[in-house]
């Protein structure tokens, strides 16, 4: 008889699928790598900012050594940044194990967690990975559902995850909404703001979340340098929040959880305000030209405030697989949303604008054979 090791609740766990890679898709369908468009990981389509390689290059003398195990100076960079002090600022390897780190630090086996229908699935893994209860609350619009989340909130609750904007649907909630549920939220409960696309948001829909961890010590806001500024692949993110949640958080965190190389770039995108004004500007130009393509094939899409839109590709449950098979064989990886609930849907990375262009041809192809 085989033995079954670790605990259940691990067992269980699906692990996460990520977005085809280039090599992998010109392996299995016979295609030359650089005539394949990636599409399907939000990630930039700038690549990393000169600034970046530059300072890597100059950081690349010390990797005989060890990095700073406490990020001092990109630290000070983002306390700058944000107007809040070093020690309110926790490093992640990715915002990924931000959310990580703060299951592990805030959650008990047994207890629960609350996050919204349809939203980033590292969510429920994290909760899966320390035995906690999952309180799914049901999207509204395909959205956060915030009375209704307010409402699930138990008495084990330890944690509340809200991705704004959200992954995968791309909607948004405004500033007043969230600052009115994070007034009525019981102490004892975190709330994680999960803000990884914020740098694409319009200017009329910015507002500095940062300022109310001052104002609410069970706040955490987590944010991320691999969409907006180009780092996909250094792996760093962080989290602000007031010492009581950045001590234990410190305690659960890996020792060099951020490599040297990640903490210079970092720190080079943090200040490069005309490459991310570069990305915003294409992201805006490129959503316009997704969804006037999608209007013109009468398509259903998602309104979306990131750098993707959530489209509607069929109505029958087959839909998405079928018309992203279609697209894989014609050079385009985009992103299925079946695991999500949204098998009829996909979501399509906002690219430069020939590489959207390309999309879009291939999508209308596929449509027409589906």
């Amino acid at each position: 008889m085989t033995k079954n090791f670790g605990p259940e609740y691990v067992r269980a766990i699906a692990p996460y699928q990520a977005g085809k890679p280039i090599a992998e898709v010109a392996r299995e369908f016979g295609l030359q790598e650089d005539a394949i468009v990636k599409l399907a990981s939000n990630e930039n389509p700038f690549g990393v900012p000169e600034s970046a390689k530059a300072a890597m290059s100059a950081a690349a003398a010390e990797l005989g050594r060890y990095p700073d195990a406490n990020g001092f100076d990109l630290k000070a960079a983002l306390s700058a940044r944000y107007n809040v002090p070093a020690d309110w600022v926790t490093l992640g390897n990715g915002s990924n194990d931000i959310l990580e780190i703060a299951a592990h630090a805030f959650v008990e086996r047994g207890q629960s967690v609350v996050y919204s229908q349809y939203s980033f699935a590292v969510y429920a893994l994290a909760t899966q990975g320390v035995g906690a209860r999952h309180i799914v609350v049901p999207a509204k619009a395909h959205g956060h559902d915030l009375d209704a989340m307010l409402a699930a909130i138990a008495e084990d609750t330890r944690l509340v995850f809200i991705a704004n904007p959200n992954n995968p649907t791309g909607t948004f909630i405004p500033a007043a909404d969230i600052e009115a549920f994070l007034q009525k939220v019981p102490a004892s409960v975190v709330v994680v703001l999960d803000e990884a696309y914020n740098e694409f948001l319009a200017a009329e829909n910015q507002f500095e979340s940062a300022d109310w961890v001052k104002k609410y010590p069970n706040l955490l806001v987590s944010r991320t340098f691999s969409k907006a500024y180009g780092l996909a692949g250094l792996r760093v993110g962080f989290a602000i929040a007031q010492p009581a949640l950045t001590d234990l958080m410190n305690r659960i965190r890996q020792p060099f959880n951020v490599n040297s190389l990640a903490q210079a770039a970092a720190i080079a995108a943090l200040n490069d305000k005309e490459f991310l004004a570069k990305s915003a500007t294409n992201n805006a130009a490129g959503y316009r030209q997704f969804t006037e393509a999608f209007e013109q094939l009468g398509l259903e899409y998602v309104p979306s405030y990131g750098n993707f839109v959530l489209v509607k590709v069929g109505e029958d449950t087959g839909a998405g697989a079928r018309v992203n098979l279609s697209l894989l064989k014609q050079g385009v990886i985009v992103r299925p949303v079946g695991n999500y609930g949204l098998p009829e849907w996909l979501r399509i990375s906002i690219g430069l604008p020939q590489e959207n262009a390309v999309l879009i041809a291939a999508l209308t192809k596929a449509l027409a054979e589906s």
